[in-house]
C-alpha cells in the first residue's frame, strides 16, 4: 500500500493535467448518472479517487452543498484546491486510501471514475467494497466507471481489471442493483481512445 501511494503522489507531482491519460475536459458521463439519481441539493456525495477531476466543481455549480473529495495523493488534492480557489472551502478534502478508511458517516451517492479497476487482487476489491458498504447508506446510489471489456489492460504503468455491466454487478454483490449502464469512449489528451463502462447502481434499502 505505501508504494502505491508513492506512485500516485509522484504522478501528480511530475505531470500536468494534460499529460494524464484520464483527464477529461468535463465529467459529462458522470454527471449524467448523478442526475439520474435525482438527489436533493442537501445530499451527501463522495468522489473516491478523484485525482484532479472537475466533478466536485460541477457539483457545487449544480447546488450540492455536501461534497467530499478523496484521494491518496496530497499533490492531486492541492492542485484541485488551487483550481477551485475560494470554492475549495466548500468541499471536505480527505487524503486517504479508501481500502482502509472509515469516514465515520454515510453518503447518499458514492462516485468513482477509474479507481476501482485498479483493484486487481481480490483482497483489494474486498477492502474497497467493505468501505463502500460501510460508507453508502442503504438505498444510496453508486456511480462507478471502469475500463470496459475492450479498454486498456493497464494505466499509468499499473495493471487494471476490465468490466462489463454484468461482471461489475457480480463483483459488487447482490446488495447492489444495476439501474443503468453504458459504454463510452474517452478521448485522452493525446487523442487516443479508451473504452469506459459507466454504471449506476443502487444499494438495497
Amino acid at each position: 500500500m505505501p508504494d502505491r501511494i508513492a506512485h500516485w503522489q509522484r504522478i501528480y507531482e511530475q505531470c500536468e493535467n494534460d499529460e494524464l491519460s484520464w483527464t477529461e475536459a468535463e465529467p459529462t458521463a458522470s454527471l449524467t448518472l448523478v442526475d439520474e439519481a435525482r438527489l436533493p441539493a442537501g445530499a451527501a456525495i463522495i468522489d473516491a479517487g478523484a485525482g484532479t477531476s472537475k466533478l466536485a466543481a460541477e457539483l457545487l455549480r449544480r447546488g450540492y452543498g455536501d461534497v467530499t473529495v478523496v484521494d491518496v495523493s496530497a499533490a492531486a488534492l492541492e492542485r484541485m484546491k488551487a483550481e477551485l480557489g475560494d470554492d475549495a472551502s466548500r468541499i471536505a478534502w480527505v487524503e486517504a486510501d479508501v481500502r482502509d478508511r472509515d469516514f465515520g458517516r454515510r453518503f447518499d451517492l458514492w462516485h468513482d471514475r477509474a479507481l476501482f479497476h485498479f483493484m486487481v487482487e481480490a483482497v483489494d476489491r474486498d477492502a474497497y467494497i467493505a468501505t463502500l458498504e460501510r460508507s453508502l447508506r442503504p438505498g444510496g446510489h453508486l456511480v462507478l466507471a471502469t475500463f470496459g471489456p475492450e479498454g486498456p489492460t493497464e494505466c499509468s504503468g499499473l495493471p487494471v481489471r476490465r468490466y462489463d455491466a454484468d461482471s461489475l454487478q457480480a463483483t459488487l454483490g447482490a446488495d447492489f442493483e444495476l439501474v443503468s449502464s453504458r459504454l463510452t469512449e474517452h478521448r485522452t489528451p493525446s487523442g487516443r481512445g479508451q473504452q469506459f463502462l459507466y454504471a449506476h447502481l443502487r444499494r438495497a434499502a
